[in-house]
This record gives structure tokens, C-alpha cells and sequence, in this order.
């Protein structure tokens, strides 16, 4: 029985998802759309039936009720020369979610980002009659345009998280809805500045700048160094923040600071799982490109972009990037509000020089936040949140006739 005649007929079968994410933000994502679907086959009662998911994800879909197959960290890699040397691994975990989606012939299935493994799921579900949806767009707007035809092809719909998205696909012939920003959802309040600094050793007196090196093993490896050589640059009155993206392992983290760290920085660093409280109570930050700079935005927190890959991941990635910025924020807002040190302009002395003029009280300063306002403002179209948005536009998909 098909997901359109569980509806119409009101029979009690279980719809089953595949649910696929492959880092930190897609497996947040997933967690909270996994939540919303509960919520919305509950509310449709008899006509709406059961609701379990499987996929790859990690302890936020698992914990939200995702039945989780393959772990998302086990394939977590970035670049175009890293991916190589990981594939034999990525490859076994593919075909493993594969074996389960024969198994288990999912309703539908749902993929969050992470294109180029969950496009080529898509392309193998297609094949299987297994109905995809799209949510989080990979960021075809910006480089490997031809990818499009894929979309065209193995995707039912697009449900984008950036209000220009929407027109980009409608332009390539791409059903598509925006249903806005899930980091821009009412969420729950930050602990407060003195709770927050009790419990990290921190102290409250003192400014805080943020440190965000990104949420895989090799975006920190290529990050962490300067960072903390531009943290060890800066007054004595200062003290680090470094969240710790739920992808990585707090130890790892800690043998990495370890090794790149100057001694002297040391009493000035503190390690937590917060970015959001830390982007909140943090004067500035450097925060590594990808999904913590809207976290930033969304703060208010005046921030420096920064990012560094491979020489050969950069020398080919850089003849196909079509994007006038990097930064997403700047994307959002139609202009640089925000710095971009990439590549070999991302050095600790550059870091320096933009956190100083950030830090102060001043225009430049008072600038920013204005902007990063208007680009949060951008990011939360309605009342609801993103994720109850796409769990409807999923149970559409699921109850509409075919064509």
C-alpha cells in the first residue's frame, strides 16, 4: 500500500523513512525534522497512521527516535584529496544503507546536504522506486552547476533553507519550497554569562572571543593552528572559547590543542559542547565557513570568516566556485558584511588585525551587528519553524497523487 492510500483509506500501516545526514548541522537537522514528523503524523491521528525512520545520522536523530544504520562520522570528510584517501570506507558505508533501504523498501526518503554521497543515494533510491526528497540544498548555486541535472532527475523536491534558493531551482525547472532557516527557530534561552562561566571556569569579567574551527577532524587540523596563534596575539585580558562540535571527540580536540598550542594560552582556553551560548556571550569570534557563521549571525556576534583546504582541493575547487563571496551571511546580504580570510590570506596575523577592530567599541563594530540583524530577519519567514514546515511539505509529498 503506497503512502497516498495509507492516507486516503486510513489504514494503520507504518510509514517508514529513510533519513539520510552526513555532518554536525545535517544530523541537527535531521533530529529536529525526525521530531516534527512524529509530531505531524500524531496530529493527522487515523488518516496520518504510524512513523518510523532509519538512516545515517548520529546521537541527535538517534535520540529524537531515528533508527541510525550508519554513523555519520564514518564518513564525515572534507575536500576533494581527502575524500580519496577515506573512500574505501565511505564506499562499504553506502552500500551498507543500501542493503537496508532493499530491506526495509522506505516510503521515501529523505536526504539532508552532504551531496556528494546523499546525490548518489539519491540516484540508487530513484532507481529502487523509492521517492526522494531533498532538504538542505546542496549548494549547487554556487559550483558544479551540472549537478542540477541530477536534481532534475532523482529529486521529487528541493525544500531550501535560503530564501534565494528557491528561485534558483525554479529557474532550472526543480520543484522547490523555502521553509526557512532551522538555527533561526525559536529555540531555548543560552544559560546565562555567570552560569555559563561557572560551569567552563571561566570568568565572567572578562571578554570572550569564540573559536570555531568547524565540525571535521580535517577542517580543525587545517584551522586550529592559527586560530590559536592569533588567540595567543591577543591582550591578556581575553579569554577562548571553543566549542566542540558533536561530530568530534572532546579528547581528539584536546590532544590537537594540545600539540599546536602555545603553553602560555593555556589558562585562557576553556573546551565546550555550546556554540550557540558561546556565540552568545562571546564579544567576536572566528568561526571556520559553513553553518556556524548563521549561527553567529543569528547571535549577533561580529565574527571573521576564515577557511583552508588542500592545495589540490583549492586549485580545483576554485576554477568552479561562481560566488562573488564565501561567507554565507555575506551571500544572504547581497554584500561583504562580514571578512573572508581563505586560503593563504587566512593567517594569525590577519585574524588579529580584524578581531582588534571588532572587539573595540566603534562604527565597524556597530555596522556589523546592524547587517547580521537584517540577514536573521531574512531567515525566519514565518512563525513556524523550519522544521514543521518540511515535515508537512514531506507529508504532501507522501499523500500526493502521482502523475
Amino acid at each position: 500500500m503506497t503512502a497516498r492510500q495509507l492516507i486516503t483509506e486510513g489504514a494503520r500501516k507504518k510509514t517508514t523513512l529513510l533519513i539520510s545526514a552526513g555532518e554536525a548541522s545535517g544530523e541537527h537537522y535531521g533530529g529536529q525534522l525526525v521530531t516534527a514528523l512524529q509530531r505531524a503524523f500524531l496530529h493527522h491521528g487515523s488518516a496520518g497512521g504510524e512513523f518510523e525512520s532509519f538512516g545515517m545520522g548520529g546521537e541527535q536523530m538517534r535520540a529524537a527516535g531515528c533508527e541510525i544504520v550508519v554513523e555519520s562520522r564514518d564518513v564525515a570528510v572534507v575536500g576533494l584529496s581527502e575524500v580519496l584517501t577515506h573512500l574505501p570506507r565511505i564506499y562499504g558505508k553506502f552500500h551498507h544503507l543500501l542493503r537496508e533501504a532493499d530491506r526495509r523498501m522506505p516510503d521515501a526518503a529523505v536526504l539532508i546536504d552532504f551531496p556528494d554521497f546523499n546525490l548518489r543515494l539519491a540516484k540508487q533510491l530513484h532507481a529502487r522506486g523509492i521517492p526522494v526528497i531533498y532538504f538542505v540544498s546542496p549548494q549547487l548555486w554556487a559550483w558544479r552547476q551540472s549537478r542540477i541535472r541530477q536534481v532534475r532527475k532523482y529529486v521529487k523536491k528541493m525544500l531550501v533553507i535560503f530564501p534565494f534558493e528557491e528561485e534558483f531551482y525554479g529557474k532550472h525547472g526543480v520543484a522547490a519550497e523555502y521553509v526557512g532557516h532551522p538555527l533561526a527557530d525559536p529555540r531555548p534561552p543560552i544559560p546565562s554569562r555567570e552560569g555559563f562561566a561557572a560551569a567552563n571556569g571561566l570568568d565572567a569579567s572578562r571578554q570572550w572571543i569564540a573559536l570555531l574551527p568547524g565540525s571535521r577532524r580535517q577542517e580543525v587540523e587545517r584551522h586550529i593552528g592559527a586560530m590559536l596563534e592569533a588567540a595567543a596575539q591577543m591582550p591578556e585580558e581575553f579569554q577562548f572559547l571553543l566549542p566542540v562540535a558533536s561530530t568530534l571527540d572532546l579528547g581528539w580536540m584536546q590532544a590537537k590543542i594540545t600539540d599546536a598550542m602555545a603553553e602560555k594560552l593555556q589558562p585562557r582556553l576553556r573546551l565546550n559542547r555550546d556554540a550557540r551560548a558561546s556565540l552568545g556571550h562571546a564579544r567576536a569570534s572566528v568561526v571556520a565557513s559553513g553553518t556556524a557563521t548563521v549561527e553567529a549571525a543569528l547571535a549577533g556576534n561580529p565574527f571573521v570568516m576564515v577557511y583552508r583546504v588542500s592545495a589540490a582541493t583549492w586549485l580545483l575547487g576554485r576554477r568552479m566556485v561562481k560566488l562573488p563571496h564565501f561567507a554565507m551571511v555575506n551571500l544572504i546580504a547581497g554584500k561583504r558584511i562580514v571578512p573572508e580570510l581563505v586560503q593563504q590570506d587566512f593567517t594569525a596575523e590577519k585574524v588579529v588585525a580584524v578581531l582588534r577592530k571588532l572587539v573595540a567599541e566603534g562604527a565597524e563594530r556597530q555596522q556589523m551587528m546592524s547587517d547580521l540583524g537584517v540577514v536573521a530577519g531574512r531567515l525566519r519567514p514565518s512563525a513556524s519553524s523550519a522544521a514543521e514546515r518540511a515535515a508537512q511539505s514531506v507529508l504532501a509529498a507522501l499523500t500526493a497523487p502521482k502523475r
